[in-house]
């Protein structure tokens, strides 16, 4: 291909590789606009939706401007959540799924999400997340994993890319080489996964083995520096991770595309146009951008450093018209994967099922279950990272409630425990007394405060049932009668309070003695 080709065909070249988010309900006219001009991607996020009627009707009129447009979401049917952010996921996460470590579940889950994504006209998925969790205080995946061993991560990312592409919609594996190994946000720093090789191809790579061999057709880089491939450039912006590793040594041939370009690991080293620029000239295909920063300005410079960064060789005419041709080969599949699938809205009960399913008990459950008087319920509520919309809701206390009439509860923050004991008592204590209480946490083991006030709680009340939505960690509260969910979604939360009030046999939740080797 000539470097003579004409501006205006570099500058749709550029378009068709961007992935952007936008503000509204309904489409803006800057995003219609720019379809026509050579966009072949946006990606939806919580602010494009109300209701799946309504994200139907958006992804149509998106599609009146080009009918095999990618229209994607980051919908991980778990904490991370878009189309139910306003309710919490009626379905449970990876790690409640790794934990009954049923395939068969789990590829009924992705179904059935993947019916819904199907519905509504979204095509790809940036899902699951394939990161093997195996650093507990890792603060951006957790519970978003299926687990902390290799295999079980690999069977369910099988699954899940086999339950959801059975419905229509193309998965994306993530985040590759391998998040789960980290100890920062790459949100707002840069991580570093400092393994050796062989350690990583043992530990971090099987999972996305596996999806390439369940048939995922796109693959979602991570922004974390990889020493053992490349000491300098973080995975979104390497070669050597991209081609050299992902391409050559696993081979895939399919869609690379970004995590969220926009992203403090990748943007602070080079600014927004530059990582963009230096991903697509590393090898990646399509620039997921908007999560934070969906202007349509945004969108101009990004298609202007990719058209500046041709004319001046930064970045070879060839590469970019390789991503192009790449986005265009997956729409052309994705659409055609979409179309050999019937629409079927109809949300099933399964993701209710597999959060049941998921819930272990530890400890005296016998002479604390089913609760014996409306408690007085205290959430420790820590901050959550970006990829979890601040506005889902989650708890134990108001699906409790509806089952037993009189459940008081209150919701605390760390500021609000910052001053010593004096809230634990006033709110915390005094209103359980002469009633149950029950403390619901998330991620206890990994926030301090978190597990003080637990502990405090439970010394002054050993009786106490402590529910965790989180990743279950090391006792804080040893004694009490604990209840795991693996994961806070609103399907956890009915789970668990179905346990506590007895609407559905303590039986049914697998003891923790008998619930097998944790994952």
């Amino acid at each position: 291909m000539t470097s003579s080709m004409h501006t205006k065909d570099v500058r749709r070249l550029a378009l068709s590789v961007l992935q952007p988010g936008f503000v509204g309900t309904e489409a803006p006219d800057w995003v219609l606009r720019a379809i026509r001009d050579g966009l072949s991607s946006v990606v939806l996020f919580t602010r494009n939706i109300v209701s799946p009627q309504q994200v139907a009707r958006l992804t149509a009129q998106l599609r009146q401007e080009n009918p095999a447009l990618v229209i994607a979401i980051d919908e991980e049917a778990g904490d991370v959540t878009r189309l139910e952010s306003a309710t919490g996921s009626t379905r449970p996460g990876n790690f409640a799924l790794g934990a009954v470590d049923d395939v068969e579940l789990t590829e009924s889950v992705a179904r059935d999400l993947g019916r819904q994504l199907h519905a509504a006209g979204v095509s790809l998925d940036y899902a699951p997340s394939v990161d093997v969790n195996s650093n507990p205080d890792n603060p951006i995946i957790g519970v978003r994993s299926f687990g902390t061993a290799p295999d079980v991560v690999s069977r369910h990312t099988a699954a899940w890319v086999r339950g959801l592409q059975s419905a229509g919609v193309a998965a994306c594996a993530k985040h590759f080489p391998g998040h789960g190994d980290v100890a920062v946000d790459s949100h707002h720093g840069l991580p570093s996964y400092d393994a050796g090789a062989d350690e990583i191809a043992e530990q971090a790579l099987p999972p996305f083995r596996a999806a390439l061999a369940a048939g995922v057709r796109a693959v979602m880089s991570g922004h974390l520096l990889v020493p053992a491939y490349d000491p300098e450039s973080p995975a979104t912006l390497s070669r050597r991770i991209l081609v050299e590793l992902l391409r050559k040594e696993l081979g895939f041939d399919g869609l690379i595309v970004t995590d969220a370009i926009e992203m403090g690991a990748v943007t602070d080293l080079y600014g927004i146009g530059g990582a963009t620029v230096r991903a697509l000239a590393a090898g990646a295909d399509a620039i997921c951008v908007g999560g934070e920063s969906a202007e349509e300005s945004t969108t101009r410079l990004l298609t202007a450093s990719v058209v500046d960064a041709v004319a001046s060789g930064e970045l070879p005419l060839d590469r970019l018209a390789e991503a192009s041709e790449r986005v265009r080969e997956f729409a052309d599949w994705s659409t055609g994967l979409g179309g050999s699938v019937p629409v079927d809205p109809v949300s099933r009960d399964i993701g209710y099922v597999a959060a049941r399913r998921a819930v272990r008990l530890s400890g005296p459950a016998a002479d604390a279950l089913p609760l014996a008087a409306a408690p007085h319920v205290v959430e420790l509520v820590p901050s959550t990272n970006l990829a979890i919309g601040k506005e889902t809701p989650w708890g134990v206390a108001v699906p409790l409630r509806e089952r037993v009439p009189g459940t008081t509860f209150v919701r605390l923050h760390p500021q609000e425990l910052a001053e010593g004991p004096a809230a634990l008592r006033e709110y915390g204590l005094a209103p359980a007394a002469g009633r149950p209480l029950v403390v619901v946490v998330r991620d206890a083991a990994r926030h301090a405060w978190m597990g003080s006030a637990l502990a405090d709680l439970t010394a002054a009340r050993p009786d106490a049932i402590v529910v965790e939505m989180g990743l279950p960690g090391a006792a804080t509260a040893p004694g009490a009668l604990h209840i795991f969910t693996h994961g806070a979604t609103a399907a956890s939360g009915v789970a668990a309070a179905e346990v506590l009030a007895g609407s559905r046999r303590t039986a049914d939740a697998v003891p923790e003695a008998l619930a097998g080797p944790r994952v």
